[in-house]
């Protein structure tokens, strides 16, 4: 998946925006104002933080190299992927929809109640 294919899946989400909030060069995936998904234009390998359930984040290290703890992020709860690396498509696509599955979890019910309503 480029990152051409990776901006358009995240933007064909509910409620998801995308921002530049750091610089020029990072972009951001935000569902209902909340980041689930980073990246820097310049990464090559083009890669991605996407937020991961802790003990899953373990596993998945475990059994896939391109997946890493998330650079500059949390560790317990980022990954940063290599999109670049042998990971299916489908599996790329269900880490970025892992990621704004858990940050929906996380709205409060006013948010949640906003984004039933787009």
């Amino acid at each position: 998946m480029n990152i051409e294919a990776f901006r358009e899946y995240c933007l064909a989400k509910k409620g998801v925006t995308e921002e530049f909030p750091f610089d020029e060069t990072t972009l951001v995936f935000k569902v209902m104002g909340k980041l689930f998904a980073l990246t820097g234009l310049d990464n090559i390998p083009f890669s991605v933080n996407l937020k991961c359930d802790p003990d899953r984040s373990l596993e998945l290290r475990e059994y896939h190299p391109e997946i890493a703890p998330g650079y500059h992020m949390n560790k317990k709860h980022w990954n940063t992927v290599n999109f670049s690396g042998s990971l299916s498509t489908n599996m790329l696509c269900e880490l970025i929809d892992h990621s704004y599955d858990l940050v929906v979890k996380g709205l409060t019910k006013k948010l949640k109640q906003e984004l039933e309503e787009l």
